[in-house]
């Protein structure tokens, strides 16, 4: 029997091949009650599995020197999380004075972590409870006496290249455990846009869908799949007329694919000589590598965040000059745009703070951000300084993110000019003419762009927060997602009005939210003048092309007409008409 499944397509392109599952164990536990002289032998246990895992996690990291750099990347969450006292320590505790098996306690800690990493504004970041849930997952596999890789169900007579995982959710090991395999596709029950299985599904090229809540229950060994990962469709045992029509899409698909890797090296310019840049969106210092196969430019937005993850304390100047080095010598002299950490005080980045006081009923519209960097003057003076250390082996700008006060920049650039004076007086050399530039994604600093304008050097439109706020509307949240809308007037009024302001004084403006990236928007962003573009490595070709298509002459003229209009309907048709 045919049936169509609904999920979040998060890496483009469509997969036809067989179902292959993969097992999952299950997190429910035996609570157990054990006796006062087993304590110690109890905690030696959990010890020694909690040691196996990370063991494994070395050596697994050691013998993937060819996976991609994200696959890496994530071995290095789990392996902090090992570390992390609140997942190592607290279980222990636990133990000792509940005396229960550790199992039961490993479990009861995790559910603990997992509520405190759904309160966090950040999508990307709310989404690690997912690599908490994986990490335990393994360590219980190991009291339970099951350890082991992730565990496949292959139908005979399938090839590799013709497999479509399914599994409830896929850990960074697991997708290692494959590294040697060509996947046609994978699908999952839980996840995200920003969830690791999304990432990396990006950038190893695979159609993916995840967020799907009964695919793994529903899908049975060896039935046929179709996966559309850009509509974010499957469809099981398709009938012989859908098939046939998947075939030839995909075949197109393929086609435009190859086609489009001819443009790495073309100039992005339009066809009446105008220039477009276009750069990367980076997480991770081993992005660098994909950017630039992407053809990227430079890096429009090196999100410092992942720095700060799954840890109880800041990681110290060091430790974030090599990463923020890292990435600017793999680019190799082309600029990188580092934006200071964007978390809220939902993230505990002090441990001696208490959990409780870190609730609030809306951290959207909390301390967060740059409100949060300059209520921590300690931990923004190490983040600046690593930052202007690292300008010394190239063209760095530094991104402020959330701004919406006057006073806000002001006293960002003093406590910069504290970093250079600190530096200075340690003979440490640095760009002393770093550009500072600050995000627009809050409608009052769009509206009173004027105040920005006068105090930075360059402005970024992040239009993933600009439209959440604009509409007052949490993007996380299924039950108003189908009211985000990129091209609410309000919106797309905000977004020409910083463009405009902004060209009038000679001030740089990029765009690096998802409307960077969405090619049925590039052409609606050129009229408007927009001229930098920042999205992830794979959307790069796909908006070239777009560029390398378009006139600016004709494009600006149907733009002004088009943001006359405030009716959706008459936008959309204005929209479709423009890129026809």
């Amino acid at each position: 029997m045919s049936f169509t499944l609904h999920g979040l397509g998060v890496s483009g392109g469509i997969a036809i091949g067989r179902a292959m599952l993969m097992s999952h164990a299950t997190l429910e536990v035996s609570h157990l009650t054990i006796a006062p002289r087993m304590v110690d032998k109890e905690i030696a246990r959990f010890e020694a599995a909690v040691a196996l895992v990370k063991s494994e996690l070395l050596t697994m990291k050691e013998t993937t020197e060819h996976a991609p750099a994200e696959l890496a990347a994530f071995i290095d969450i789990h392996t902090m999380f090992l570390e992390d006292p609140e997942l190592v320590d607290k279980p222990c505790e636990i133990i000792r004075e509940r005396r229960c098996n550790a199992e039961w306690a490993l479990v009861q800690q995790m559910e603990h972590l997992v509520g405190q990493f759904e309160q966090f504004d950040d999508p990307y970041l709310r989404e690690r409870k997912f690599d908490v849930v994986q990490v335990v997952e393994r360590v219980i596999k190991e009291l339970l006496g099951r350890p082991g890789k992730a565990v496949l169900k292959p139908a005979k007579g399938i090839k590799e290249e013709s497999r479509i995982v399914v599994a409830h959710d896929l850990s960074p090991a697991d997708v290692i455990t494959f590294k040697d395999h060509r996947f046609a596709s994978f699908i999952t029950d839980v996840g995200g846009a920003t969830s690791h299985t999304a990432i990396l599904a990006r950038s190893l090229a695979i159609p993916s869908v995840v967020g799907m809540e009964n695919a793994r229950s529903l899908i049975r060994d060896g039935e046929q799949i179709i996966v559309d990962g850009t509509r974010g469709v499957v469809i099981v045992n398709p009938d012989p007329r859908v098939l046939e029509e998947y075939l030839l899409r995909k075949n197109q698909i393929e086609l435009e694919r190859s086609k489009l890797k001819r443009l790495i090296t073309a100039k992005s310019q339009t066809l009446d000589g105008v220039d477009v840049q276009l750069f990367a969106n980076i997480e991770l210092p081993g992005d660098v590598p994909i950017s630039l196969a992407a053809g990227a430019e430079g890096i429009g937005l090196f999100r410092t965040e992942f720095l700060f993850l799954d840890r109880g304390d800041m990681p110290d100047e060091q430790e974030q000059f090599e990463a923020y080095k890292k990435v600017v010598k793999g680019m190799a002299g082309r600029p990188v745009t580092i934006r200071t950490f964007d978390l809220g005080n939902d993230k505990d980045i002090r441990p001696d703070n208490n959990a409780n006081d870190r609730v609030h009923t809306n951290p959207a519209l909390g301390r967060r951000a740059i409100r949060l960097s300059l209520a921590e003057p300690r931990m923004f003076q190490t983040q600046l300084r690593a930052i202007l250390r690292a300008s010394k082996y190239g063209p760095i700008k530094l991104l402020i993110p959330m701004l919406a006060h006057a006073h806000e920049i002001d006293q960002t650039l003093a406590a910069l000019e504290q970093a250079k004076s600190s530096l200075r007086g340690e003979k440490i050399s640095f760009d002393e003419n770093i550009q500072v530039g600050g995000m627009i994604e809050i409608p009052a600093a769009a509206l009173a762009v004027g105040l920005f304008l006068r105090r930075l050097d360059f402005l970024s439109i992040g239009t993933n927060d600009l439209i959440q706020y604009t509409l007052a509307i949490d993007r996380s949240d299924e039950q108003v997602a189908s009211l985000y809308d990129p091209l609410h007037p309000a919106v797309l009024m905000l977004i020409a009005h910083t463009l405009a302001s902004a060209e009038k004084v000679g001030i740089p403006v990029s765009v690096c939210g998802e409307m960077a990236g969405d090619t049925a928007l590039t052409r609606l962003l050129l009229g408007m003048g927009l001229r930098i573009f920042s999205m992830h490595p794979s959307q790069i070709l796909q908006v070239k092309s777009h560029v390398l298509k378009s006139e600016i002459n004709e494009l600006t003229p149907a733009v002004r007409r088009m943001l006359r209009l405030d009716e959706p309907a008459k936008l959309r048709e204005a929209l479709e008409k423009l890129n026809s």
